[in-house]
Order: structure tokens, then C-alpha cells, then sequence
């Protein structure tokens, strides 16, 4: 009987690991779930468990804040030692984090295949920490899980081949089953004073985001003084970057700064919010699949199909542009009239890819 570890540590793994820990766990395969501690703030973690099902971890790490090689090498010295002790036959890791390369790290030195699903995708911005981590991961992967095409094009340009394999988004399947799921859990449309339609939903947690507090600010400014309300659940990064420099979080007008949400609770202001501005390639994601339309706050961004399709504007951290694409999101959005082309697959990402491994 193989021995599969599922190593998350973030709120983007759980999104993407919930599919796929439903199928395994129906399988023969013994599963075990390490988390590795990264996000510890019970929005960010305990919350995305319970609504989505998932395993409990048998081990967390621990690891927390910290600075990238601090957080990389606690994952890796922590996995390491489970990996010893189990030796399992498989390592499983999700997207681009700290976590997910300090794993990767541990499980290559120790020639255990690693399995990563979200392989291939790349914004050619070398300046990003994430960009490094998923050419490093995707170099020593055993078997990488595609999004899209074009993620299989991208480590075919890199001289990756055998290991590229185009099954689609495991977030999409999540995202469907959340869809079918929500109705208005817990009252948030009446919680937060707004109307469907008529409000704009925010996150912004990325480094790049909280390197210039007079920057983030003007954004913040900018937001307060639209004709909509933004709503804004607030990352513990960017909240704990905005309270050391003062931030007067009293005074916010059409601004509404609120907890980070379940990810149910975020689906339903997604689907029924009027425009997203975000530095989350998964909300950017969920977005294009609510038919809301996303300006996003990057120069470059990981999933291009969804601007070549029309449905997102790369602003940046320039309030003009910002103010510029909310203006033309407004005027013109777009073409709702035919169904929407998902370029990320159809439902089934994580079936496909277990069978492909012959896993069931």
C-alpha cells in the first residue's frame, strides 16, 4: 500500500488540496496531512479544515512568520525528519510558498518523487519570491500537475517535459462545489450594510503590496472615497504592516476594513460583489469564473488568459491606473452574453491526475 504525505501550509493549498484529499481519502493509499504552521491565524487555516473537509493534519510544524530562509529552512529541517522517520512513497505540494519549496527541498535530497500540483505557471518576474520558488519546484518535480496549457508550454520552453501534464485547476473544482453549496452565510450582505452588485471586494497580502506604506495608503485612500463601498478582509501581513505605521483604521468612509473570511463566506461576496481588486492569483482566478470583472494589483500577473480575455486589468500599485480601470470596468464590463471559455479545464483536475499516476 503506497504512503502518500499531503504537505500544506497556507490558505492556497487548502483551496487546492480539498478535491483531491476527497478522492485519496476513498482510496486504498494510506494519507497523511502535514502542515507545516505557515498560516496559523485561525481565519487563515482552522476555518478552510472544517468548511472544506478536510483531513486533519496529523502533524503541524509550526514554522509561522518569518523571513523567506527562515521560514524555507524550518520547513525543510521539520519535513525532513518526518520524512526520514515515514518514508512515504509520494510527497504531494501545492502552488508556489515558502512551504511548499522548503518541502520540495526536503523530499528531493531524499529522493522521494514529488508530486506539485499547480506546476508551470509563470509571470517572468524574477523580482517576485514566488516566481523563484516554482522554477526551483517545478524543476525537481516527479509530476507536475498543470492549471492550463499553458502552463505545459512553459515548462516545455524550459526543457521540462516528462513531468508536464495538463489536468486543469484544482481550485476549480473547489470553487464549483462552494458555488453549489452557499446561500448567504451568515448574513453578510445585511452584516456589512451593502447590496448585491453594488459593492467592490479587495484583498491585498503580497510583499511587493506592503513595501511602501505612503503607497499603500493612497490605495487605501482611493478606496475610501469611491461611489462604492470596497470591502476589504484583511490579511494579518498587510494589518500588522498598516498598524505599525499608524494607520487610522477609524476613519475609512466608504472603506470597510473587516477579519479574513471562510472561504465560503468569500465565494458568496465574490459572486455577488461588482468588481475585484486584488494581488491574489486565486481570486483573480475565482473572479474570471464569477464573471466579475478583476483589476489586479501587479504589473504582471500569473494567469494572462484571463486578461486576454477581457476580464482583467493589470494596474499595479498606481492609483491612477487603478482609478482608470475602475472607471472602464464600470463603463464598459464585459461580454457576459455567451458562456464564459475556461482555459483552466474542466471539473475532475484531481481525478484525472490520480489516475494518471494509477494511484486508484
Amino acid at each position: 500500500m503506497k504512503k502518500i504525505f499531503s504537505i500544506v501550509g497556507a490558505r492556497p493549498h487548502f483551496i487546492k488540496a480539498a478535491p483531491l484529499m476527497e478522492i485519496l481519502s476513498e482510496s486504498k493509499l494510506e494519507l497523511k496531512t502535514i502542515h507545516t504552521g505557515q498560516h496559523y491565524d485561525t481565519n487563515m487555516s482552522d476555518i478552510f479544515f472544517d468548511q472544506l473537509k478536510l483531513p486533519t493534519p496529523q502533524i503541524n510544524l509550526g514554522v509561522g512568520s518569518g523571513t523567506h530562509a527562515t521560514q524555507t529552512s524550518q520547513v525543510m529541517t521539520g519535513v525532513e525528519k518526518i520524512l526520514i522517520d515515514e518514508k512515504p512513497d509520494f510527497v504531494i505540494v501545492y502552488g508556489d510558498t515558502n512551504s511548499t519549496l522548503g518541502a520540495t527541498l526536503a523530499a528531493a535530497k531524499l529522493y522521494i518523487p514529488i508530486i506539485h500540483v499547480e506546476g508551470g505557471v509563470r509571470c517572468e518576474n524574477k523580482k517576485m519570491p514566488e516566481e523563484i520558488n516554482r522554477a526551483i519546484i517545478d524543476k525537481l518535480a516527479f509530476y507536475n500537475a498543470c492549471p492550463s496549457q499553458l502552463a505545459v508550454d512553459n515548462l516545455h520552453k524550459e526543457g521540462i517535459f516528462n513531468s508536464a501534464n495538463f489536468v486543469g485547476d484544482f481550485m476549480f473544482d473547489t470553487y464549483c462545489l462552494a458555488r453549489s453549496q452557499i446561500k448567504n452565510p451568515n448574513n453578510l450582505i445585511e452584516k456589512y450594510n451593502i447590496h448585491p452588485k453594488k459593492f467592490i471586494l479587495s484583498t491585498i497580502h503580497r510583499e511587493e503590496s506592503t513595501k511602501s506604506y505612503s503607497r499603500l495608503e493612497s490605495i487605501l485612500n482611493l478606496f475610501s472615497n469611491l461611489d462604492y463601498p470596497v470591502i476589504l478582509p484583511l490579511h494579518p501581513r498587510t494589518k500588522n504592516f498598516l498598524t505599525s505605521n499608524g494607520y487610522n483604521f477609524e476613519s475609512n468612509m466608504n472603506l470597510k476594513i473587516i477579519e479574513p473570511l471562510g472561504y465560503l463566506e468569500m465565494i458568496y461576496l465574490l459572486i455577488n460583489a461588482k468588481l475585484v481588486i486584488t494581488d491574489s492569483g486565486g481570486l483573480t482566478k475565482e473572479s474570471f469564473w464569477s464573471s466579475v470583472p478583476c483589476i489586479t494589483l501587479m504589473d504582471v500577473t500569473t494567469w494572462p488568459e484571463t486578461v486576454d480575455l477581457g476580464w482583467n486589468i493589470l494596474a499595479g500599485l498606481n492609483t491612477n491606473k487603478i482609478e482608470d480601470s475602475i472607471s472602464k470596468f464600470i463603463k464598459n464590463p464585459p461580454n457576459t452574453s455567451t458562456e464564459l471559455l475556461n482555459p483552466y479545464g474542466d471539473k475532475g483536475s484531481a481525478l484525472r491526475m490520480v489516475k494518471d499516476l494509477n494511484w486508484i
